[in-house]
């Protein structure tokens, strides 16, 4: 390889909350000579990513604009409620968001969540983003409804959080440019959805190789003995006796005087 030329590589971009190391670690293992580089964007601006070309394929977060780009879905998460540890929502196992009315829930503007209508009651202001929310709850501003993922990636050791039931669900896909589906998109769509590395869609196959037929022994070639024919001849002194006469000694018969 000379020094202008470049192998190829894999570009992966993730948003926040999302953690790729299984399926790198599967791919570093399978393709080895294709290195793989992680992109980290926000949700809002993941799909343009794609689109631009900074990045081959990505998660991201459900909705996206499905114009242009392919979209697998993954999983979907649970929502939670984050909350200081004295906050009287930690007493429970979980909320439901009508518990929430009266409670000022934020809503920062990179907000992943598609509500008809956020609950609670609205701050004065819109947090910029999800980690300037989790400052104000800390702050004991108000609280935040997020996916599970985001209240784990921003923890901290005096908030905690509880399931929030009836609130919408974070959903996760993986995606790429519908006119940018390579081998290497293929492969790594191969590895999310489990496939083993004899499965993987996009790669042609090794033909099946024909069977030889398996020639036959020499020894299979002998005609076998017709029945009631020895296979060889007696042994003298046998059973049978001597050719032609009773049994008895062997050897030359007596002279008669």
């Amino acid at each position: 390889m000379t020094g202008s030329e470049i192998p190829p590589s894999f570009r992966l971009a993730y948003v926040p909350g999302v953690t790729p190391t299984k399926w790198v670690r599967i791919w570093n293992e399978r393709l080895p000579e294709t290195p793989l580089t992680l992109v980290a964007v926000t949700a809002a601006e993941a799909s343009d990513v794609l689109r631009g070309g900074g990045a081959d394929a990505g998660f991201v977060r459900l909705p996206i604009d499905r114009t242009d780009l392919s979209a697998i879905p993954l999983y979907a998460e649970t929502t939670v409620v984050v909350i200081p540890k004295d906050h009287i929502v930690a007493a429970v196992d979980e909320v439901s968001a009508e518990d929430l009315a009266d409670e000022i829930v934020l809503h920062p503007l990179d907000d992943t969540l598609d509500w008809e209508r956020p609950p609670g009651r609205p701050a004065n202001e819109r947090p910029a983003t999800t980690a300037d929310a989790i400052e104000l709850v800390a702050a004991g501003v108000g609280l935040l409804v997020v996916p599970q993922s985001l209240a784990r990636l921003h923890h901290r050791k005096d908030l905690t959080y509880r399931p929030v039931i009836g609130a919408p669900e974070s959903r996760v896909a993986l995606s790429w440019p519908e006119d940018a589906t390579t081998d290497m998109v293929e492969d790594f769509i191969g590895i999310v959805r489990g496939r083993t590395v004899n499965s993987s869609r996009g790669r042609t196959p090794t033909p099946p190789q024909p069977k030889q037929r398996k020639r036959p022994d020499a020894g299979d070639a002998r005609r076998k003995p017709a029945a009631g024919k020895s296979g060889g001849k007696s042994p003298r002194g046998g059973a049978g006796g001597p050719k032609g006469g009773k049994g008895g000694k062997g050897g030359k018969p007596r002279r008669r005087p």
